[in-house]
Parts: C-alpha cells; sequence; structure tokens
C-alpha cells in the first residue's frame, strides 16, 4: 500500500482562518499565552503538536482538526478502494 501523506498545512489554515476572522497575531497570540514571534513561526509550520491546535481551535473558535479528519476519511476510501483491487 503506498503511503498517503496529506497535504495539509495547518500553520497557513490558521493564518488564513485568523485573517477572514479579521483578527490580529497579536490577539491570537495572547489568546493562547505564546510571544506574537512564535505565532509567526507556528504560521510557517506544515503540522502542530495536537495540544497547541486544539488551544488555537478554542480560542478561535473554529475546529482545525477537521481538515484532517477529512483527510482521514479521503485515506480510508482510497486504502479500501486498493483492497478490493
Amino acid at each position: 500500500m503506498e503511503n498517503l501523506q496529506s497535504n495539509i498545512h495547518i500553520g497557513q489554515l490558521i493564518r488564513e482562518q485568523l485573517k477572514a476572522d479579521q483578527r490580529s497575531a497579536s490577539w491570537l497570540a495572547r489568546e493562547i499565552g505564546c510571544s506574537r514571534n512564535h505565532l509567526y513561526k507556528v504560521f510557517r509550520k506544515p503540522s502542530l503538536d495536537g495540544e497547541l491546535l486544539l488551544s488555537i481551535s478554542l480560542a478561535m473558535n473554529f475546529n482545525f482538526f477537521r481538515y484532517y479528519t477529512t483527510a482521514f476519511h479521503e485515506g480510508l476510501k482510497a486504502r479500501l478502494g486498493e483492497e478490493t483491487c
């Protein structure tokens, strides 16, 4: 079976949602208890620790885990399709 990789860049998705919500990086940094500089590093990361992603999701009232859920279902669908061949 081929190793399926998601094309999720969660840092970029967080930054895009923050912009859509018309919130600043400073606001989010205060909400999750980190520096603005650290948050800019988060924006560059393609993946994050689950606890950090949960903190960000709660602060922004947005479920960022849904991107992984969708990727999981697509990967499972592809895997099951391969097994039936």
